[in-house]
């Protein structure tokens, strides 16, 4: 074993938070000290160490080899230490902090959450709303659930799909109950979500439809507007079996052309390697569920109309 003194943990630290983020402002907000205080721990750990862990002047520092290899290591370490922590405070209790696609929440997630619960006493479940990638060098969360295509990779990130992908064109009962053709309904005002522009597009393709010009468009931040609108009788949009399927079956929402499978997945993303039961029976049961969940309608209008 070295004789060497390991380098000061909150040095350490402040370095982890700034690798993290990428700025020292950022990084001392998080740390609640001053900007010249990070400064300060980055040089004195550059020191301890011997090497350079940053370069470029002082106003646009970036990570060198060394530097980015050790903050790789860092901040897996520092969430370890952070998840010992918090259930030292909390005895046998474990809180997860979980990402979540805000609609998906809303619709699959929340309403079947007390089964979890109940089944798990001793974990509390925190979500967050998100839906920027997920990137677990930088972000803190204990797992996140995101819409995966099947060629997208995810680095140093365990993935496990546990609910297929089926969108379709939904709208209210009495707005669909007018639009008994295929011709009909993609003529019918369009629904967007900023969240997936092209979700027009890549349902016609896989329902085999060609799409005309829209006559009119309208555009929403995100899926629960989305859904709430075509519920108001704004117009028709494409949405995920999982985001409409309770107001589907309590007749809030029509979906008589029904809806076809994507190749993508809902999956839950954890970081890879790092071993905690809580994720693992939050994982386990977001599979049960996925598997005990109602699959989508059956058309009752065909593409001929």
């Amino acid at each position: 074993m070295s004789g060497r003194a390991p380098p000061p943990l909150n040095a350490l630290r402040t370095f982890e938070v700034f690798a993290r983020h990428g700025s020292m402002t950022r990084a001392a907000t998080e740390l609640c000290v001053t900007h010249g205080a990070v400064s300060r721990q980055i040089a004195a750990l550059q020191a301890s160490l011997g090497v350079a862990l940053v370069t470029g002047p002082r106003h646009a520092l970036t990570l060198t080899e060394t530097g980015a290899k050790l903050a790789e290591g860092l901040t897996p370490a520092f969430s370890a230490i952070m998840d010992a922590v918090e259930a030292a405070r909390q005895g046998v209790a474990r809180e997860i902090e979980i990402s979540c696609l805000g609609t998906f929440a809303l619709k699959w997630l929340i309403p079947r959450l007390p089964s979890f619960l109940e089944a798990h006493p001793e974990v509390r479940v925190r979500l967050s709303e998100s839906y920027a990638p997920v990137d677990y060098r930088r972000d803190r969360f204990d797992g996140a659930i995101r819409i995966v295509e099947p060629d997208q990779v995810h680095a140093r990130t365990e993935a496990t799909p546990f609910l297929a992908q089926h969108q379709g064109p939904v709208g209210s009962p009495s707005m669909m109950t007018q639009l008994p053709t295929m011709e009909a309904l993609t003529g019918a005002p369009r629904l967007h979500s900023a969240t997936f522009r092209r979700a027009w597009s890549v349902w016609a393709e896989l329902a085999g439809v060609t799409l005309p010009a829209a006559a009119m468009e309208r555009e929403f931040a995100h899926n629960h507007s989305l859904v709430e609108a075509a519920i108001a009788g704004l117009g028709v949009g494409i949405a995920p079996w999982a985001f409409v399927a309770p107001d589907v079956m309590a007749g809030r929402l029509a979906a008589p052309f029904g809806f076809v499978e994507r190749p993508s997945r809902f999956v839950f993303l954890r970081p890879e390697g790092r071993k905690d039961a809580a994720v693992d029976a939050f994982r386990d049961w977001l599979v049960a569920e996925g598997a005990r969940s109602p699959s989508p309608p059956i058309p009752s209008t065909g593409p001929g109309g």
